[in-house]
């Protein structure tokens, strides 16, 4: 018996063995890596391309209205011209004293409302939030198309594994996934405060109409702080959003760290 055991330690037959478990394991490592990074790749990018679509169509809509506010922060050129419709008017008549009491340049003498200046930074801000989520959906697709092409590179099965995972672990001590999911996070910051931005100006105009502007983006709030709050509570709840998942992040961290 101690001779077959000599032999077969001298033998490599043991490790041609080794060398299939280790093939084999990194064989089934492949096949899962390629499920989750499919399933990975897949969610992201389409959450990507929903950002992408919905921030452009958004910002389009919010450049019009912002336009159309704009109106409350530059002097009407009207006025000058009914100014000086009326110092004709004076100086036809020979009211001379009248003529030269009226200004001829109102604009000089204008300024815009602090109320018209708080909406147009609302608005701004709401624009710029916009723009900044799309700015970080297309960093967002180029950092996936990295990923996808990069996590394994040449070598052996083995050593494409290691880089993959190597790849992987980077994604979860970098945060990607709440640097990812903060994107859309921005966009809705953006609608809300276009939302606070148009009741506001339309206090200012019609407030019966501004109303129903008001309701209903206090209703959407409402709506949504509490889907947010009962996915935190109840990890199971159907109605996961990307800011719940950022909440619970932080939260998660914070642990570990404490």
């Amino acid at each position: 018996m101690k001779q077959v055991l000599d032999v077969l330690q001298d033998s490599t037959i043991a490790l041609k063995s080794g060398k299939d478990n280790r093939s084999r394991f990194w064989g089934v490592y492949k096949r899962v890596a390629e499920e989750h990074d499919g399933e990975f790749l897949e969610r992201h990018t389409g959450d990507m391309d929903i950002v992408l679509v919905f921030s452009g169509l958004f910002s389009a809509v919010s450049t019009s209205f912002i336009v159309a506010m704009e109106s409350g922060l530059s002097p009407d050129p009207s006025d000058t011209t009914n100014a000086l419709l009326t110092q004709l008017v004076y100086i036809g008549f020979g009211n001379f004293t009248a003529a030269g009491s009226t200004p001829a340049d109102p604009a000089s003498m204008w300024s815009a409302s602090a109320s018209a200046l708080r909406i147009q930074m609302v608005a701004y801000a709401s624009l710029s939030m916009s723009l900044l989520a799309a700015f970080g959906a297309v960093l967002g697709k180029q950092w996936l198309g990295y990923y996808k092409s990069n996590r394994y590179g040449r070598g052996s099965q083995e050593e494409r594994g290691k880089r993959r995972q190597e790849k992987f672990d980077g994604l979860i001590t970098w945060y990607f996934d709440a640097v990812v999911q903060s994107f859309p996070v921005l966009l809705q910051i953006s609608l809300l405060l276009f939302g606070i931005a148009l009741g506001a100006h339309m206090w200012c105009e019609q407030p019966s109409i501004a109303w129903v502007i008001i309701a209903t983006t206090v209703f959407g709030f409402l709506f949504y702080s509490l889907t947010v709050m009962a996915c935190l509570i109840s990890p199971a709840c159907p109605f996961q959003t990307p800011m719940s998942t950022v909440l619970r992040m932080l939260g998660m961290h914070s642990k570990i760290i404490s």
